[in-house]
């Protein structure tokens, strides 16, 4: 006999409460403090111009390439609107019990990030400091709004996002040739990680509770995933760019952080009925044609490198 899944908010918050306390001290115990001025090569700042009268900038200053640049911005973007991500998951998690001392602290770790990469990108000069300000500006005016529906839909989606902003993190520092960035760059990944493991296995613990919601919650969400930086001017443009570098594309988001988040939370595998099991079947699909736009792009991606390389040494 089958009984009804809970659907109703208050009801999933509460059933799911115990796991969230679980997993806030399993973090708590993990989570290792560092600090941001740690991580920046101050000795290399010097004044810019303006109030100061000191040097403007100049791109020959910066030594990190047109991508790693570009990839450090959009990421440092993204990082910058932490309060409409606090005001979304405070909106939906409530700041009272496990659930509210988790948004607050997952808010305080996610704004160390932003402080880091804009002092590291400051102080190195890697970056106009004007046009990043002006871009902080603009897309923190827009804001984030959540585009999924309920707690279970809103938690898949952090699931795989945290885990993408790992990866994105990871092969920027990768690629930015300088050890300072990628040793900050990797410490922030860190974060990122902790973080995923929370919400995957909150994730993991809606499937036990609901099954069949949860399921149709990970179709929709995967199918329709979005960075959350997605509104910043020329997104489109600039991850086609990362992407071509390698370090952000669908190959990776396939390999990366869809399937690994997937097969943890055992989604292809479960007991499902009516909704549930049609969702996996949607999900299954998506993944297999996922995968067959991400072999095709990175064939382009190989053809073209190979030709590049063959005019280089002609």
């Amino acid at each position: 006999m089958t009984h009804p899944e809970p659907t109703d908010l208050l009801v999933l918050l509460r059933e799911l409460e115990p796991v969230v306390e679980e997993n806030l001290n399993r973090h708590l115990a993990t989570a290792k403090e560092w600090f941001p001025h740690e991580y920046v090569p101050w000795s290399e700042g010097r004044d810019f111009d303006g109030v100061l009268g000191g040097e403007p900038w100049d791109p020959g200053q910066s030594r990190l390439s047109e991508v790693a640049r570009t990839s450090l911005v959009l990421n440092l973007l993204t990082e910058d609107n932490l309060p409409s991500y606090h005001h979304e998951i405070a909106t939906i998690f409530g700041r009272d019990g496990a659930w509210g001392t988790w948004v607050h602290r997952w808010t305080a770790e996610e704004g160390r990030h932003g402080i880091a990469i804009r002092d590291y990108l400051l102080a190195t000069r890697a970056v106009d400091p004007v046009a990043l300000e002006r871009a902080r500006m603009q897309h923190m005016e827009g804001g984030f709004s959540n585009s999924y529906d309920g707690l279970i839909e809103s938690v898949a989606y952090v699931s795989f996002q945290e885990l993408a902003t790992r990866v994105s993190h990871r092969n920027t520092g990768a690629a930015s040739g300088d050890p300072v960035c990628e040793q900050l760059l990797t410490r922030v990944a860190a974060d990122e990680n902790l973080h995923m493991i929370f919400y995957r296995n909150l994730l993991n613990a809606a499937f036990d509770l609901a099954p069949n919601t949860a399921m149709q919650a990970v179709a929709k969400v995967a199918a329709s995933f979005q960075m959350p930086g997605h509104t910043i001017e020329n997104f489109g443009r600039k991850s086609v760019q990362i992407a071509k570098a390698g370090i952000y594309d669908l190959r990776l988001h396939h390999d990366d952080v869809l399937v690994p988040v997937l097969r943890q939370v055992k989604a292809l595998d479960r007991e499902l009925s009516g909704d549930g099991a049609a969702a996996r079947d949607e999900l299954a699909a998506f993944m297999a044609d996922l995968d067959a736009q991400a072999s095709r792009f990175v064939e382009r991606r190989e053809a073209v490198r190979a030709k590049e390389m063959a005019r280089a040494g002609a």
